[in-house]
């Protein structure tokens, strides 16, 4: 069975870098590192305000990386302009708002749908695969493949990660999950998930086959602290490949 694969957002080497206004630690040697340690990809947000990654982040990792770029962007014409300026290997829509401390949820597909379309079918023309970060709903499935062309999606697991570290049943959002994540597969979409995962969620959520990537950055990085980003990452690749 082809492993599962693992995409490490590295964000929050820029807010620990942007902390102080230094220019380390540095998302590049960040981003190769990742990839010298078993990481397939990593993930950087470009946010409205430029919390944490900025524009020049992107241009540097995608002149001088070693490892694909999965950039996450708001639908906004801002965005969509610098993602067909760089052509990030992969682009993933996530909903955004100004004052949120991380992403709350997926993607409303039904604001401003044409516009969203229009834009996805440029990038992919532009040479990036597409995905929309989403809810583990049916509908919006169907949305992502037969209306927006999507490549694949990211179902958000936000819910299910903070049950199991609050130490509540979370069976049900678990069969939410599959059954979402299984007829997003019958449809073909290719399936990630992604968000809140540490490794006693990625150990549960592993056990859904149809899962094809993670993206994992907020745990993993923290983690990292203690054990270094190379251990993390190998843990984590041997729980998803479990």
């Amino acid at each position: 069975m082809k492993k599962k694969r693992l995409g490490v957002n590295i964000d929050h080497v820029a807010t620990v870098r942007n902390a102080r206004g230094e220019n380390y630690p540095d998302p590049l040697r960040a981003a190769n590192f990742a990839k010298t340690h078993g990481a397939d990809s990593v993930t950087i947000h470009l946010r409205e305000d430029r919390r944490h990654i900025n524009d020049n982040d992107l241009k540097v990792l995608k002149k001088k990386s070693k490892i694909p770029i999965n950039l996450e962007i708001a639908a906004t014409n801002e965005m969509f302009r610098i993602a067909m300026k760089y052509k990030p290997d992969f682009i993933c829509f996530v909903p955004e708002k100004r004052k949120e401390i991380t992403t709350e949820g997926g993607l409303n597909l039904d604001y401003n749908k044409q516009f969203l379309k229009k834009i996805i079918t440029k990038l992919k023309k532009n040479g990036s695969r597409i995905s929309l970060f989403i809810e583990p709903k049916i509908r919006d499935l169907k949305l992502a493949k037969f209306y927006f062309n999507a490549d694949c999606v990211e179902i958000h697991t936000g819910k299910i990660c903070r049950l199991i570290n609050n130490k509540k049943n979370y069976q049900n959002e678990f069969r939410k999950i599959k059954k979402a994540i299984d007829f997003g597969v019958s449809i073909g979409l290719e399936i990630h998930a992604g968000h809140g995962i540490t490794y006693k969620s990625a150990r549960i959520l592993s056990k859904i086959i149809n899962i094809k990537e993670f993206n994992i950055g907020h745990f993993l990085i923290g983690d990292s602290i203690f054990v270094g980003i190379g251990r993390s990452i190998k843990n984590f690749k041997k729980i998803i490949n479990q």
